[in-house]
Order: C-alpha cells, then structure tokens, then sequence
C-alpha cells in the first residue's frame, strides 16, 4: 500500500478536490503547475537558500538526556521551535510565497489558528513586499493577541471570522470566500495539509525537510537514518506530515500522531478527529471530521488553538483508516501538565501544541533501545498568556 497521493489526489479514499465552480480555476491553475514549479533547479535553490539563510535550517536535533532517563530510552527532539518566527509553519509560507510569484499573484490571503502561520505567511510577503491578508477566529485573536500583533507590525491585514465557533475552521471559510471572490491576482497559502488537492500533498512537501534532516541528522548521531518512533501533534498535521514524510512507505519506523482530546474524548469540548469522526468534505477535501448525523460539523475545543480544528488532512485520514499510522489523543489538562514538564526538563517551554506530542510519552513502553524523535513544532512564547491562566488549576508546585 502507498501512503503517497496518487495522481487524483488521493490519499487512498481520502483526498481529492470538492471545490464550488467559481473556485475550480484557482485550483486547477494550481494543480496543474505545482509540480513543475516545485521541482525547478531555480525554484529548489531560492527555496533551499532561503531556508539556509533566513528560517535558520537546518534546526537542530537534541537529544534530550534528562527526558530520555526519565523514560529510560533515547529521546531526540526535532527543534522546529528554532525556525525564524517560532515554528515549523515558515517552511510552508516561504516555499508558497515564491510559488505565488512564479504564478504573477500580488495578493496573499492565509487562515491561521495559533497564529503561527499567519506570522510566516506575514513574514514571507513583508519579504517578498506582497500584500497579505489574514482570516482568524475572534476567538483565536483574544487568546492569540501577541501572534495578532506580531502579524500587524509586519503590515498584515487581520480579519476576524466572526461566526460559528470563530476558530480555525471559521477563519478557514472566510479565507476560501476570500479567493472565489479574487480568483485572478490571489493566491492562498494553506497553512496546513487540509483542503483541495494539490494543497494537502504541497504542503506536505514543502515541509518535508523537516524528514529529511532528520535522516541526516540520525546518520551523524546514531549510524542509521531510522527511528524506532516519530511523534507529532496534529491537528491539519502540517507538522506531522513533515516530520513522517521520508519515513511513510517505511514499516521499521513506527507514527504516532497525538490529537487534541479537550476536555476528554466522550466530553462534548474535543479535537480528537480519528475517535469522534467519520469520512465526510471539509473545506474541499473528504476526509475525517467530526459531524453530527446529519453531515453538520461539531465544533471542535481545544486549550490549543492550533489543534481546535475538527478534521485532519487526507493523508492522516488514511494513516489512521490503514493502521500505518498510531493515533493518541491528549487532554487539555495533561498537555498543560506536560509542557511543565518539558519545561523544567529540557529548559524549553513548548507550544501548546507540541505539548500534546510530549504527553503521548506517558502512554507508550519504550524499550531501552529504542530511538524517539519527537517533533518540537513550535516554541511556547505565544502560549504564555494561556499558560498563566491556567498554572493555578493544572499545576502543583
């Protein structure tokens, strides 16, 4: 079985482009010339030399001692938290932004939830001196307003999604409104891999360097370029698509993608897609995704705003519908417990998000040989807000 995307775009059943008439010429524009363009000798020298020179990659892979005799195994950590802007998410908007220009777009749009994403995708036109607009949930701005501000001084636009839950999904419908209705000079970056093919399998590649160095880096450190695990949080799964990408048609290497449980699975306040889901299109792609019977989306909770989404991209679909991938969901309540943690382990303060990811450790027997990588998605300055609020009630000093 492939877990690549197949020339429809698919990812097993999953995948594929459910897009209305007026928006089917952006993205067939963009289906039909993503590939050629992504894999120029040009384009994969200014990708890579920006990447070099700018994002600071490649990122750093740490072995963590402290964390590793905690649970008696080799744990490496893949430092994405290191990238320009604080994530994993800059990979993905510079290689999108020189897209865009090859495609003659002038204007920007992106959604973003944490804000990680609309900080890179702000970063990579104030770059390039393109215009930038970005659709975030009224909520997500309240609990985001550092990455809110932080978009602003680069000269983004931010446009609250004032409906639904106003979170990712929301900014997410906006954003797609946005493009039908400037379908000629606009280009959407998609922060994660979720949406219309060919956005969930660019996305994917554009972040798999992040893969990639890890083989290299595993190399250097240990003499072979596999792991025994690779763990990433996901919500869309940008992160995670990245971090598995060299490794899916490997079965020596074993995925553990960690979810957002909420307030508890079975609670009515969760993310956890794989759990509570069931094949349906979401923003123009079918995929897994929480919906009452009769096809509607429940709204998603997390104390994470990246992971508060209620689907995840087609290629998790199909790692958790074949088995290939391991899928774990984590509490609001033990993430925040294990960013602490981190924190007073390694010396390194988490996203909300990543802390999800280090959670899952407490759920797995490792054995004492084993190799762990587990992907740092991004740095936890934005949290820190969330963090204070909640010391109180999650954490005993």
């Amino acid at each position: 079985m492939s877990y690549q995307v197949d020339s429809n775009g698919y990812y097993g059943t999953f995948g594929g482009a459910y897009v209305p008439e007026m928006l089917f010429p952006n993205v067939e524009e963009l289906r039909q010339q993503y590939m050629d363009i992504i894999f120029e000798e040009t384009f994969q020298e200014e990708f890579h030399q920006l990447l070099r020179d700018y994002v600071g990659r490649p990122t750093p892979l740490f072995f963590a001692q402290r964390l590793s005799d905690k649970y008696n195994t080799s744990i490496y950590l893949k430092r994405e938290d290191l990238c320009h802007t604080g994530a994993h998410k800059i990979n993905n908007t510079i290689g999108q932004i020189i897209l865009a220009k090859r495609l003659n777009k002038k204007r920007i749009i992106a959604e973003t939830g944490a804000g990680q994403h609309g900080v890179a995708t702000a970063t990579a036109c104030a770059l390039m001196g393109l215009e930038c607009i970005v659709y975030m949930g009224e909520v997500d701005m309240a609990r985001q307003k550092l990455n809110v501000e932080r978009m602003r001084m680069m000269g983004a636009e931010v446009r609250p999604a004032k409906t639904g839950s106003r979170t990712l999904k929301d900014a997410t419908n906006e954003a797609l409104r946005d493009w039908i209705n400037n379908p000629v000079d606009t280009h959407y970056i998609i922060g994660s891999v979720v949406g219309p093919h060919p956005y969930p399998d660019l996305v994917a590649k554009l972040q798999s360097v992040i893969s990639e160095e890890i083989q290299m880096q595993l190399m250097e450190k240990v003499g072979s370029p596999d792991p025994d695990y690779v763990i990433a949080c996901v919500g869309g799964g940008s992160n995670a698509a990245g971090a598995f990408y060299h490794y899916l048609d490997n079965p020596n290497v074993q995925l553990i993608a960690v979810e957002a449980a909420g307030k508890g699975v079975h609670s009515g306040y969760s993310a956890a897609t794989t759990y509570l889901g069931k094949p349906g299109v979401l923003h123009g792609s079918k995929t897994l995704l929480m919906q009452t019977d009769d096809g509607q989306v429940v709204e998603p909770h997390s104390i994470s705003a990246g992971l508060d989404y209620p689907g995840i991209g087609p290629m998790h679909a199909h790692l958790f519908d074949s088995g290939r991938g391991k899928f774990y969901s984590v509490t609001d309540e033990e993430a925040f417990k294990a960013a602490f943690m981190i924190s007073r382990t390694e010396g390194i303060i988490p996203a909300l998000e990543t802390a999800h990811a280090f959670a899952v450790l407490d759920n797995i027997r490792f054995e004492p040989t084993d190799i762990v990588v587990i992907n740092v998605s991004g740095r936890g300055d934005k949290d820190l807000q969330t963090y204070i609020q909640f010391k109180d009630e999650y954490i005993k000093d």
